[in-house]
C-alpha cells in the first residue's frame, strides 16, 4: 500500500490533529486490552477455585482457559459485525460502540457469584461475559488501527500504527499491576473472596475516559473520502469473501507466531510458575509486569526500524528470531532467572512483531472493507493462534515436557514465515 498521505490521496484535510488521532487509537486499545487482560489474569490466579471446583487443580485450571478461548471465537463475529457499521458508517461511531461493549461486559464480570453460590450457572453466566469481552474487542482492534494509520501523514503510517499496539502491553502492564497492588494490601484469602472483583468494576472509570477522548475525534480522511465517492459497498462481508479471499487466508497466519508467542509468554508462564512451579502470586505477577514493560518498549523500536528498513522486511528478521528462540524455551524454564530472562525475550520479540502486525494486516484492503478485512483477519488469527495456546501449552507440558511447548511455537513460527514470503511486498 501507498504511504502517501490519507490527506493528499483523499484531497481532504485532517481535522483530527496528531495528538487526538494518536491518543484515541492508544487509550481506546488500552482500555479494551486491560479488561481482556485482566481476565487472563484471573482466569490463573482465581477462576479455577471460585468457578470451577474440583480436586484436580490441573483440570480446574484447563477448564478455566476453556472460558478463556471462548473470547477469541467471539471476536471474528464482532469484527463481522462491527467492522460492517465501521465501513458502512464510520470508524468513530463504531469504535465508541465496541468501547462500550468490553467495558459493560468486564464489569458485569466483577459482579458475578461464585460456583459455591449459584452452582453451574456461575460458569455460565462468566462464559457469556467473556464472550461479549472478545465480541468487544473484535470491533475495537480493526478501527482503532484504521484511525490511526488513515490519519498518518506519508511514510509514517508504520509508526501510526504501532500507537494503538501500545494499548497490549500497555494494558497488560494495568492488569497485572492491579492484581500486584491488591495482593500487598490485602490476603490470598481476600484476594479470592473480593479483591479479585475491584479491576473488573474500577475499568468504569477507564470507559469514562476513553469514552469522552473518542466522541472528541472526527471521520478519517480516507473513509470520508469513500463516501463522497459513494464507494461504499452495500454488505462488506460479502465483499472480503468475494475479492480479498487470499489476503484474508494469508494474513491470518501471518500474524499466527504473533498470538502464539504472546499467550505462551504471558497467560501459559503465569500459570506454569504459579500452579508448577509455586512461584508466589506476588512474583509470578512481578515476572509478568517485566516483560510487559519489554513488550512495550519494543513496538516503538520495531516501528522505526520498518520505516528505515521496510515493514516486510523486519516482520521476516522477527519471526526467524522466534523460530530460533523455542529451542531456548525448556533451557530458560529451569530456574526463577532464567524464567525472568524467557519473560523478557519473548515479550521483546513480541513487541517486534506486535508493532508491524496491525499495519500489515490493514495494508491489503481497499479503504471501503479495511475496517472488516483488517478485523477479520486479525481475529481469524486469534482464533488459531491465541485462543487454545495457554490450553495447549499446558496440556502439552503436563505430558510431554518443556520442550514441546517450544516446538509448539517453533511451527508456529515457520507456518508464519512461509505465509509472509506468499505475501507480496504491498500485502504486509
Amino acid at each position: 500500500m501507498s504511504n502517501a498521505s490519507p490527506a493528499a490521496i483523499t484531497g481532504h484535510k485532517p481535522v483530527n490533529s496528531p495528538a487526538q488521532v494518536l491518543l484515541a487509537s492508544l487509550i481506546g486499545t488500552t482500555i479494551e486490552f486491560f479488561d481482556f487482560y485482566v481476565y487472563a489474569t484471573a482466569a490463573v490466579l482465581v477462576f479455577p477455585s471460585l468457578f470451577f471446583p474440583t480436586s484436580d487443580p490441573t483440570s480446574a485450571l484447563l477448564q478455566s482457559f476453556a472460558t478463556f478461548s471462548i473470547a477469541f471465537f467471539a471476536r471474528p463475529v464482532g469484527a463481522m459485525v462491527f467492522g460492517h457499521f465501521g465501513d458502512r458508517i464510520g470508524r468513530k461511531a463504531t469504535l465508541v460502540a465496541a468501547l462500550l461493549t468490553m467495558g459493560i461486559s468486564t464489569v458485569l464480570i466483577g459482579c458475578l457469584p461464585s460456583y459455591a453460590q449459584i452452582g453451574v450457572v456461575a460458569p455460565l453466566l462468566l462464559s457469556l461475559c467473556r464472550f461479549g469481552q472478545g465480541f468487544g474487542l473484535g470491533g475495537e482492534w480493526g478501527g482503532a488501527v484504521l484511525l490511526a494509520t488513515e490519519n498518518a501523514p506519508e511514510g509514517k503510517r508504520s509508526w501510526y500504527g504501532m500507537f494503538p499496539q501500545l494499548g497490549a502491553p500497555i494494558g497488560l502492564l494495568l492488569s497485572s499491576g492491579a492484581f500486584w497492588v491488591l495482593l500487598h494490601f490485602i490476603s490470598q484469602e481476600d484476594l479470592l473472596s473480593w479483591g479479585w472483583r475491584v479491576p473488573f468494576i474500577a475499568s468504569l472509570a477507564l470507559i469514562g475516559v476513553g469514552l469522552w477522548v473518542r466522541l472528541s475525534i472526527t471521520e478519517t480522511p480516507e473513509f470520508q473520502a469513500a463516501i463522497d465517492k459513494e464507494e461504499r459497498v452495500k454488505v462488506p462481508l460479502v465483499e472480503i469473501f468475494g475479492r480479498h479471499k487470499r489476503s484474508l487466508f494469508l494474513g491470518t497466519f501471518v500474524a499466527l507466531v504473533t498470538f502464539v508467542l504472546f499467550y505462551i509468554g504471558s497467560a501459559w508462564l503465569l500459570s506454569y510458575n504459579v500452579k508448577v512451579l509455586k512461584i508466589p502470586f506476588v512474583e509470578a505477577l512481578e515476572v509478568q509486569i517485566l516483560g510487559s514493560i519489554a513488550f512495550g518498549l519494543f513496538i516503538p523500536l520495531s516501528a522505526k526500524l520498518a520505516e528505515r528498513f521496510g515493514r516486510r522486511e523486519i516482520l521476516i528478521l522477527t519471526t526467524a528470531l522466534i523460530a530460533v528462540f523455542s529451542f531456548a524455551l525448556a533451557p530458560l524454564m529451569g530456574n526463577e532467572g532464567g524464567i525472568f530472562v524467557f519473560s523478557v525475550a519473548a515479550m521483546a520479540l513480541m513487541g517486534m512483531t506486535y508493532a508491524l502486525i496491525g499495519t500489515a494486516l490493514a495494508a491489503p484492503f481497499p479503504a471501503n472493507v479495511r475496517y472488516t478485512g483488517a478485523s477479520l483477519t486479525f481475529n481469524f488469527a486469534g482464533i488459531v493462534g491465541a485462543s487454545l495456546a495457554p490450553y495447549a501449552a499446558t496440556w502439552l507440558q503436563a505430558n510431554y515436557g518443556l520442550s514441546y511447548v517450544g516446538y509448539y511455537l517453533l511451527v508456529a513460527a515457520l507456518i508464519t514465515l512461509v505465509c509472509i514470503f506468499a505475501s507480496g511486498k504491498d500485502e504486509v
